[in-house]
């Protein structure tokens, strides 16, 4: 047997590093044909908000090279309903989960966290991640929670006073440094922070000379984005002591690996479902097999970059805390 265990945030195990990511695996669900869900590391789920969401008026989704952009909005059926329709579902499959969610206001984000809390069939493999930072919503004040430090402390903050569960502070790559952004929630209670979100981007039609998208701007994911995301995975790993889980451009088992020897604990898979849905446990299967080959555990790639005599003056590797 291969050692994949790791931990998603603190308090929270996993049997293997590889996570469905938000948006892209609905509520789960959706995916059941294609894969088996209960293998996987855990699922992250549609972020969902206080109220139900029509989400961007169409198109809101187009191909570009080497990636996608959306401005999907985040559509979801609002917190009740996710409660009552797709909760006890993902409660059954036994897998951890983290609960995406999403306020325009710190008060709205913490009522959609108590909401949640008080399922009385949630499982105790169950905590949350905050969305601090969807580049295709308005915010009440008109800043995005991930771009500004202070901001993010006290989302964090606030839902951590709320709930004991664990909390995961998924935070923006549009920022000069990703470690200052990631030490401000964990010193704010955050249990783990997934780096990155998407990055907003625009594809204007020449013949028309107006926007693809009907939001004007979207994000970008896939392949494209890979490099910055192992980058701020590793900028984030070296400033905190809670786990790292990276996220952006995953579609291989050598895409997660170069997260993992970054410093990330685990890994989400997202826009590669849509060309595989399957792709997740594939990842999975070659960080299995590259395991094996090494001869050891998961946790002794964590956080193991190494840097050539020739790059003396590079940083030192992360020093990664006991992942258990």
């Amino acid at each position: 047997m291969v050692d994949l265990k790791t931990t998603i945030a603190r308090g929270l195990a996993a049997p293997n590093p590889v996570l469905l990511a938000s948006g892209t695996c609905g509520y789960g669900r959706e995916l059941e044909p294609f894969l088996p869900l209960r293998e996987l590391g855990g699922i992250v789920t549609k972020t969902v908000t206080l109220r139900a969401r029509a989400g961007n008026p169409p198109p809101r989704i187009t191909e570009t090279p080497s990636g996608m952009l959306n401005a999907i909005g985040l559509q979801n059926v609002g917190v009740d309903a996710f409660c009552r329709d797709k909760l006890p579902y993902l409660t059954e499959l036994g897998v951890p989960l983290l609960v995406s969610v999403m306020g325009h206001t710190v008060e709205e984000l913490c009522a959609v966290v108590r909401r949640v809390c008080r399922d009385r069939g949630l499982s105790a493999r169950t905590g949350f991640e905050l969305n601090l930072s969807c580049p295709n919503v308005a915010y009440a004040d008109a800043r995005m929670f991930a771009h500004d430090p202070e901001l993010v402390a006290a989302a964090v903050a606030a839902v951590r006073a709320v709930t004991d569960r664990p909390v995961v502070a998924k935070l923006s790559p549009e920022v000069p440094d990703v470690a200052v952004y990631a030490a401000a929630a964990e010193r704010a209670g955050a249990d783990a922070v997934t780096v990155m979100n998407t990055i907003t981007g625009m594809v204007i039609d020449v013949r028309t000379r107006r926007p693809v998208l009907a939001n004007g701007t979207g994000g970008l994911s896939g392949p494209a984005i890979l490099p910055i995301a192992v980058r701020q995975v590793f900028q984030a790993a070296r400033a905190i002591n809670v786990p790292v889980i990276g996220v952006g451009g995953v579609r291989t088992a050598g895409d997660a690996l170069q997260m993992i020897v970054a410093g990330a604990s685990a890994v989400q898979v997202g826009t590669a479902s849509f060309v595989d849905p399957a792709a997740a446990i594939a990842v999975r299967d070659g960080i299995a097999g590259h395991v094996r080959a090494e001869g050891g555990s998961l946790r002794d790639l964590i956080g193991s970059i190494r840097w050539g005599a020739e790059s003396r003056d590079r940083p030192r590797p992360v020093e990664r805390r006991a992942a258990g």
